[in-house]
């Protein structure tokens, strides 16, 4: 027996999947913006520092490209 989360999901997933590439890209891009300004007024910060902490966050732990290093000198 499926759940209501099990059908929603399927609903969602199926919806998803009906919309056409430029679509999914246009989704992706508007959720990223909700989350963005979910994130800007929970810490009360412009949108130009939230986006920079998120940013910084992203690159937190991750190692340096020896071939940027190269690339820049």
């Amino acid at each position: 027996m499926k759940s209501v989360l099990d059908r929603r999901r399927d609903e969602d997933r199926g919806a998803v999947l009906a919309l056409t590439a430029a679509e999914r890209v246009a989704l992706a891009l508007a959720l990223g913006e909700r989350d963005l300004e979910a994130f800007r007024r929970a810490r009360g910060l412009s949108r130009v520092d939230a986006a920079r902490i998120l940013d910084r966050q992203k690159q937190y732990g991750r190692r340096a490209s020896a071939c940027l290093a190269v690339l820049i000198g």
